[in-house]
């Protein structure tokens, strides 16, 4: 089988030389040596020119003769949640839904994120007493990772 290590080598290798924010956001390698990769980018979207150039680094360096594989190289992609926390610190500033372990769920705008903790603003619509006029309630949602289940960007047509 070929090795986890030798892999993220290769591609980090050309991800240096390219010096343009990509990042590895998944890495997984079967039995069959059935090799699939996903990155992303800290600033825009991956190319179809980045993912080919790092494609041919791992695939020239590694011996089809010694071990066969299949290589697959993508980016990460919109319809998946966020898996690593370039990601989420990628995409302060937009909408999300958030899953949580304990079920239930919120939306709203990513306003911060750390390694430890992400910060969902919401907003709602309310009546308070004695106004004629619902008033806008902003709530900051506090949320460490530990609790988050899944969080996945909105996107929204509008």
């Amino acid at each position: 089988m070929i090795s986890k290590k030798l892999v993220t080598g290769l591609i980090n290798e050309r991800i240096e030389e390219l010096d343009n924010g990509l990042f590895i956001v998944e890495l997984n390698i079967s039995p069959a040596n059935v090799i699939k990769v996903e990155l992303d980018k800290y600033e825009g979207n991956v190319s179809v020119d980045d993912c080919i150039r790092v494609s041919r680094n791992v695939e020239h360096n590694l011996d089809r003769e010694k071990d066969d594989f299949e290589l697959s190289v993508s980016s990460a992609g919109l319809d998946k949640g966020l898996r690593v926390f370039p990601q989420y610190k990628k995409n302060i500033g937009r909408n999300v839904k958030v899953k949580l372990h304990e079920g239930g769920s919120i939306e709203g705008e990513m306003i911060d994120a750390t390694e430890e903790q992400i910060v969902v603003q919401t907003s709602r619509k309310e009546r308070i007493e004695g106004r004629k006029k619902k008033e806008t309630i902003i709530e900051d949602h506090v949320l460490t990772m530990d609790k988050i289940k899944e969080t996945k960007i909105v996107i929204s047509f509008k």
